[in-house]
């Protein structure tokens, strides 16, 4: 029978290991899996590789793990605004790399790893720093940049409800970059607000389907 419940938070992170590259869910606190976050920080895990829109917010997330120095790299479309304290301190202190990506190439990125693609072009960014030692091509009269895939070892992303299959449906703009980076990682883990039973899910409402999630753990577990 298959059943990707898992009984805790603290459970379903245990093995992500030093060095890993975890994307991570949200557009800002939208759809951020804080609770699962809150587990990574507990676990231990350091040197990481993190793929997100933002580089966090405040004190708790993402910026939390950043300020417990756990980051080695970052890869993200926007990492400054007012309350990117613990990013800012941080890179201009040395101790993080940054890897500045448009938000719509980071999104097709993390896409063309689901779907097997090994590169794009893209206008965004030509001409700019953003696409020094890329490949360049000159395509219908526009000039493109070579884009490459990003793939992760983990994906930690949230939905509004899951069953034990993994099928999962999300709360409005809460979805953002979730299906993309449930498709891009080796290992996805699911936080959700509520685990439903099998079948409970209309098939057509159902946005990231099972065979893309690894894990499933409700919030509050």
């Amino acid at each position: 029978m298959i059943d990707k419940i898992y009984e805790s938070l603290e459970r379903a992170v245990t093995d992500i290991h030093d060095g890993a590259t975890v994307m991570i869910g949200g557009f800002g606190n939208a759809g951020m899996p804080s609770a699962l976050i809150d587990a990574l920080i507990a676990q231990g895990a350091c040197d990481l590789t993190i793929v997100n829109n933002n580089a966090g917010n405040g004190e708790t997330g993402l910026a939390a793990l950043l300020k417990m120095k756990r980051v080695r790299k970052i890869i993200c479309s926007f990492p400054r605004q007012t309350d990117s304290h613990h990013f800012d301190a941080l890179y201009r202190a040395g101790e993080i790399e940054l890897e500045l990506t448009p938000q719509g190439n980071l999104a097709e990125r993390i896409r063309a790893a689901g779907a097997g693609i090994g590169g794009f072009f893209s206008p965004t960014g030509y001409g700019t720093q953003l696409a020094e030692g890329k490949e360049t091509r000159f395509i219908n009269g526009r000039h493109y940049v070579l884009e490459t895939p990003i793939h992760a070892d983990f994906a930690l992303i949230k939905a509004l409800h899951g069953d034990r299959w993994g099928n999962l449906v999300y709360r409005k703009t809460a979805r953002n970059f979730g299906p993309i980076m449930a498709m891009a990682a080796k290992t996805t883990i699911a936080q959700v607000q509520q685990v439903v039973a099998l079948g409970e899910l209309d098939p057509e409402v159902i946005v990231t389907p099972g065979i893309f999630v690894q894990r499933v753990v409700k919030e509050t577990a």
